[in-house]
């Protein structure tokens, strides 16, 4: 492991168990993210990206969820050796994160004040004479005015965007090395998005923080993201560095995924998408999961597995790619 690697994730395997049998939710993930740096998670909804971030965390919900393989490293200390009370002493001091929807992700019964203490309390963020001040001097980091009224208010009493800001907080209340950002502009209007995500990466840079970002929004990965992952049904199927990935996707699924969004080349036209439908859980491809979608599928494609191929600027999951093919074309 590089000295500058923060998290370092390999063949991550999580299962639910359910009334239908087995969903392999996370199937062999790895990954890693360096400090001061960001890698962003991509994929449509339902291809493991959150349950990869609960792994991680060791959030899943139990008994349901398991991890039945890999490892999960920060700062080469794996996190699935340790215990339930190991665990908590990390979270939230060595690991934050950002849940989804703050509305539901805060409790509506107390307020900021309480649930902004809490986390400095839980992990001794400050002296107890000073945490009234550390919790102002948080509240101003995020950019919130008036700081002390909003200590005093409820979730419920504010907007969206000042939610977000106080989940922010929250997570960076411990000063951790890694941040994972999971749909953090989500429900917000595109003008509070840009605000949040400069806000993280602000943040990054004055703490040096190694950030996982969880997205499916395109635009998000190539303003914020210097790595990206690219997932489909549990597996990432490419992964690489974001100005590499996205001016020359090599997987069919991200190159379907990426010319599917949104530009003004599409103004008048129709918008092109992405064949057929995303399998239920319980109804994924045994070979290479993207083959029913396709357009370049073969015999093989339904039969075999694709191994990962470890191309100079990436890794691609697919039967026709090959390091030797990119060597060719980067050598024309």
């Amino acid at each position: 492991m590089s000295e500058e690697t923060l998290l370092s994730v390999r063949d991550l395997r999580t299962y639910l168990d359910t009334p239908e049998g087995v969903v392999k939710a996370v199937d062999g993930v790895g990954f890693d993210v360096r400090a001061g740096r960001t890698l962003a998670l991509v994929g449509e909804s339902g291809s493991g990206k959150s349950m990869t971030a609960l792994s991680i965390m060791q959030l899943l919900p139990e008994p349901a969820a398991r991890i039945v393989e890999g490892s999960v490293k920060l700062d080469g200390r794996d996190l699935l050796d340790l215990t339930a009370k190991q665990m908590r002493e990390l979270r939230g001091k060595r690991m934050g994160m950002i849940f989804q929807e703050p509305m539901t992700s805060l409790n509506p019964t107390f307020t900021v004040g309480y649930q902004l203490l809490e986390a400095l309390k839980c992990h001794g963020g400050a002296r107890r004479s000073g945490l009234g001040q550390e919790a102002v001097k948080l509240l101003q980091e995020v950019e919130i005015r008036e700081p002390e009224a909003v200590l005093r208010k409820y979730p419920h009493e504010l907007s969206g965007g000042m939610r977000q800001r106080v989940m922010i907080a929250i997570a960076l209340a411990n000063r951790p090395s890694l941040l994972i950002a999971d749909e953090p502009t989500t429900a917000l209007d595109v003008t509070i998005q840009a605000q949040i995500l400069r806000l993280i990466k602000r943040l990054q840079g004055e703490h040096n923080m190694g950030v996982l970002l969880i997205t499916h929004d395109l635009g998000v990965v190539n303003e914020t993201a210097d790595d990206v992952a690219v997932m489909y049904l549990g597996q990432i199927v490419e992964q690489g560095p974001v100005d590499a990935v996205l001016s020359a996707p090599a997987h069919p699924y991200t190159q379907a995924l990426f010319a599917s969004r949104a530009s003004r080349e599409h103004r008048g036209r129709v918008l092109p998408v992405i064949p057929g439908n995303v399998p239920g859980p319980h109804d994924w491809p045994p070979a290479c999961r993207f083959h029913p979608r396709c357009p370049f599928r073969m015999d093989v494609c339904e039969k075999v597995t694709p191994e990962v191929s470890h191309l100079p600027d990436r890794t691609v999951r697919c039967h026709f790619v090959s390091p030797l093919e990119e060597e060719a074309k980067l050598e024309h």
